[in-house]
């Protein structure tokens, strides 16, 4: 196994290429998160079990209702994201037909293929610096931020979750020198 920057690792094999991104490793980050999700799954617990306990007027079962219906949504995005801090990665097959991405937690993802002679216009993606855009995608509780992008049969596929510059770039080439030989490869 070889690297390209801190988060990219890779085996080329004659036949394919499989590339694997890590998720950023920020003890502080992975902390807060996982701090967020122990007091966020408490509030909510306190407030289910008060509604099973204690007797509410019709209005303030509708209020409860509806912060439960915000804590709930708030909780899958926050745990989504402490998850795909914990066990997320990025991985990328390129072998001599397709080019097949799996974003996944543990084992879990589902794989998507890519014809390569249908991909087009592979390219790197930055937010222009001090733009909403780029400081919404710094914040940890974001998980996405994908840094390289291509077209494919009139739609863009991205990949590439918090990369800096410098590894976005490197991938870029490595990315691109590979599809480029297994194209001449296969014809």
């Amino acid at each position: 196994m070889k690297w390209i920057g801190e988060r990219i690792s890779f085996v080329d094999d004659k036949q394919k290429t499989t590339i694997v991104i890590h998720p950023e490793n920020v003890g502080w980050v992975r902390g807060a998160m996982g701090a967020w999700v122990a007091m966020w799954t408490t509030i909510g617990a306190i407030v289910i079990w008060s509604s099973f306990t204690f007797k509410f007027s019709e209005q303030e079962n509708i209020a409860l209702y509806v912060f439960l219906a915000f804590w709930l949504y708030f909780m899958v995005k926050i745990s989504r994201s402490f998850f795909w801090l914990l066990w997320g990665k990025e991985l990328i097959k390129i072998d001599e037909a397709s080019f097949t991405y799996k974003r996944s937690v543990k084992s879990y993802g589902k794989a998507k293929s890519y014809l390569l002679g249908n991909i087009s216009k592979v390219r790197v993606f930055t937010p222009k610096e001090r733009s909403i855009q780029s400081t919404w995608e710094k914040s940890p509780w974001v998980r996405g931020g994908e840094r390289l992008e291509f077209d494919y049969l009139g739609k863009v596929a991205r990949f590439g979750r918090k990369l800096n510059s410098k590894d976005a770039e490197l991938l870029f080439r490595f990315i691109t020198k590979k599809i480029d030989r297994q194209i001449r490869k296969s014809n």
